[in-house]
C-alpha cells in the first residue's frame, strides 16, 4: 500500500477495519461501492469504455475496465487491479511492478 501512496493512517485503518464491496452490475455497465469504516470509494464505469475513477488514495484518473476471461481488469497508473467472482469469493490482485497484494474476501449476502 506504501507503494502506491496510502498513507500510513490508512494503512492502519485498512488493517483494523473490514470491507464492504457491493458490485452491481446491468449487461456492461458497473456500480463499485467499497466501504470501509467512514471512507466509501464509489465508481461506475462501463467494459471497454474509458471512465473516470477514483483510487484508494483519492486520486480521480481515467481509465478503462477490461472483462478478460471473466475477470475486470483495469490499469491504475502503474497498478495492475483485477478482480475475479467465484460463486461466494470475490479476488481482487493489485500488481505494481514485482510487488503483489492480494484480498480474498466472502459473500456475506
Amino acid at each position: 500500500m506504501k507503494a502506491i501512496g496510502v498513507p500510513d493512517d490508512l494503512i492502519q485503518i485498512g488493517k483494523d477495519i473490514k470491507s464492504v464491496t457491493k458490485i452491481e452490475q446491468n449487461g456492461n455497465h458497473f456500480v463499485v461501492t467499497v466501504t470501509t469504516g467512514p471512507k466509501v470509494l464509489h465508481n461506475e464505469f462501463d467494459i471497454g469504455v474509458e471512465s473516470e475513477v477514483e483510487t484508494i488514495t483519492e486520486e480521480k484518473i481515467l481509465t478503462t475496465v477490461n472483462l478478460v476471461d471473466g475477470k475486470l481488469v483495469v490499469k491504475l497508473k502503474s497498478v495492475t487491479s483485477v478482480t475475479e467472482i467465484s460463486g461466494d469469493i470475490l479476488t481482487n490482485t493489485m500488481t505494481l511492478k514485482d510487488l503483489v497484494y492480494k484480498r480474498v474476501s466472502k459473500k456475506i449476502a
